[in-house]
């Protein structure tokens, strides 16, 4: 009998992978700015070594087609390549054997479409139209701007009201994104190439918790001015912010008893402690910003009328309405939109849920906040209904998994179909239809029906969040452009027949996170100043630690704990623990200073706000 043995890889083949994962690394943590035209060509490679070299289109064919990217990247190719380019990734996607080689030559084509202008340029000018000087990647992901390496150095030394005050240069709100942010800033992180990226949004979380209160800086000398702003949400307070510090008057009207729109009235209490919210809403108002509450558009005040006591008006209204199924019975009893259900948790208006099934519509962050305030809430089942794969969606994936392990059942793959109501007109359940996924479109699966029949998922609550809206009707009658539900403006945030009515944040660019409503009222601000005849220049006295030099070994990442599940539940205290500060000073130093390494200095940056 032969002996045999137990297969093992031998030593080149993890050499090998380890090289694969290192390039994943690498292609994860690329920054903007790179010339797509030369990513194009790297990509191109990769799968031409990759092919089997069996048949001619993709042993000949990719070989050509990366010769003639050469020749657009070395300047030796002319308008006319492009064609040839065009037919030849055509010609290979319809006769190449291997998936590969079609996806490879596809990639081209659709490049050829996508950035074309990129190609032109190389080919006429001998230029990329992409930046040269490669922006720090953290800090041209985050909407606002933030100096985060500069913040992190802060943090680092252990000067966490300087880190606060560098923060709001660019963000009012420094605490509330500590706890709430979507950090899309990690997601270049350069790190990543090394081991994971750095705990960006933790580190703010380090210096909200440890810095204590922090005064705002000095406004500057008063111009005279005075702005009418409609919404006291995150847009509203940021910009008030912003227009206080330039010098100008900033007079926030808004409709509910309290500041702070969707962060105090549509974020739970457990994500967002709200006396931390008011840490930083408290920071705004001592810019000497004035707040007319209880006046809501439209019904106590006009645009028009506004327009004439004010130099500016500033409209950031959010999004705070909610979209309907549109099923018959959507006004039954039971039938609750999520953002009115989440408004009255946030006003302290406390739904007894307890023995109660609940069903939540939607797939969405706001969609998480509802199950798990209803499960703190009391109720016995609760339920996510989704059409698509839990891999489809929008919420994050922190958010899901917290729900996952509160006790949340998610039910994808199934689309709502009609609502079961009794004769007292409550509801008791909804049919939904099970779905399939199918063909790829812009990268993401659809989905259709399965053919089976609709399934029955009772409930005594059913909770709808598959989007907001804003409320269109006294705009549109005052001559503003709505058009999808959203405010039309120019890239100012102004209109053309409308001078000195600016928009800006959720109302014009529809609903988004926090920290893309606090950069467009910074922007917003700064097109105010420029309109009454200014430019202000929002400086920051922090002075920022010098790189270390010493070596980056690997390092693991620290995470923000959490509250064990089965304890939470309980009660809207917050979830999630901060680190300590030894924890904060080996995260922090994680931090490569792409500031300083690789990217440039770029100092003056830190001066302006815009």
């Amino acid at each position: 009998m032969s002996r045999l043995e137990i297969a093992s890889p031998k030593r080149a083949r993890l050499v090998i992978e380890e090289l694969y994962k290192d390039l994943e690394r690498r292609i994860e943590s690329s920054p903007p700015g790179l010339c797509p035209v030369d990513m194009a060509r790297a990509f191109l490679e990769l799968c031409h070594a990759q092919t089997c070299g069996k048949c001619t289109p993709c042993r000949i064919g990719l070989g050509q087609l990366n010769q003639l990217i050469r020749d657009v990247l070395d300047g030796n190719a002319a308008m006319e390549t492009l064609e040839i380019m065009e037919q030849t990734a055509l010609s290979i996607m319809e006769s190449a054997d291997c998936a590969i080689g079609y996806e490879a030559a596809n990639m081209v084509y659709k490049g050829l479409i996508g950035y074309r202008d990129d190609y032109v340029e190389h080919i006429q000018n001998g230029r990329c139209t992409c930046t040269y000087s490669q922006p720090v990647p953290c800090v041209s992901l985050c909407p606002a701007h933030v100096d985060i390496p500069g913040y992190i150095a802060l943090v680092s030394e252990g000067r966490y009201a300087d880190a606060i005050r560098l923060i709001r240069k660019d963000n009012p709100f420094p605490t509330t994104c500590g706890f709430i942010c979507e950090h899309p800033c990690e997601a270049r992180c350069r790190r990543n190439m090394m081991d994971d990226s750095v705990s960006i949004r933790g580190l703010k979380r380090v210096a909200a918790d440890f810095a204590g209160e922090v005064d705002p800086p000095e406004r500057a000398p008063s111009t005279g001015k005075r702005i009418a702003i409609l919404g006291g949400g995150p847009g509203g307070l940021s910009a008030a912010y912003y227009l206080q510090l330039m010098g100008h008057q900033a007079v926030i009207y808004e409709m509910l008893p309290k500041l702070g729109g969707m962060l105090r009235y549509g974020i739970p209490n457990y994500r967002l402690p709200k006396d931390r919210l008011d840490q930083d809403i408290q920071a705004v108002l001592k810019t000497g910003v004035e707040v007319r509450h209880g006046l809501k558009i439209g019904r106590d005040i006009t645009i028009q009328q506004l327009r004439e006591e004010y130099d500016a008006v500033l409209i950031t209204i959010g999004a705070s309405t909610d979209k309907k199924l549109g099923l018959e019975g959507e006004d039954a009893e039971g039938v609750l939109s999520a953002v009115q259900f989440l408004r009255d948790v946030g006003s302290s208006k406390i739904m007894d849920l307890t023995g109660k099934e609940v069903a939540v519509i939607g797939g969405g962050n706001v969609s998480m906040d509802a199950v798990r305030t209803a499960k703190r809430l009391g109720a016995k089942k609760v339920s996510i209904v989704y059409r698509r794969r839990t891999a489809d969606m929008t919420a994050l994936p922190d958010e899901i998994e917290g729900a996952v392990a509160e006790g949340i059942e998610l039910q994808t793959l199934k689309a709502p179909a009609s609502l079961d109501i009794d004769d007292k007109n409550q509801i008791r359940g909804i049919y939904v239809t099970p779905q399939m996924v199918s063909s790829i479109k812009n990268g993401r699966a659809g989905i259709r029906p399965t053919g089976e029949p609709d399934v029955y998922i009772p409930c005594d609550i059913l909770v709808i969040a598959i989007g907001q809206n804003i409320e269109t009707r006294h705009f549109e009658e005052a001559g503003i452009p709505v058009e999808r539900g959203k405010i039309v403006t120019r890239n100012t945030g102004t209109f053309e027949h409308m001078p000195g009515v600016f928009a800006g944040g959720d109302c014009a660019s529809g609903p988004a996170s926090v920290i893309k409503a606090i950069a467009a009222a910074k922007v917003v601000a700064a097109n105010i100043d420029e309109y009454l005849g200014f430019h202000h220049q929002i400086s920051c006295d922090v002075e920022i630690p010098e790189a270390n030099l010493r070596d980056r070994t690997p390092c693991g990442r620290v995470n923000l704990t959490e509250r064990e599940a089965c304890e939470r539940v309980r009660d809207f205290d917050g979830v999630e623990n901060c680190m300590t500060e030894q924890e904060a000073k080996q995260e922090a130093s994680r931090c490569l200073r792409c500031d300083h390494f690789g990217y440039g200095i770029f100092k003056g940056g830190r001066e302006k706000i815009w």
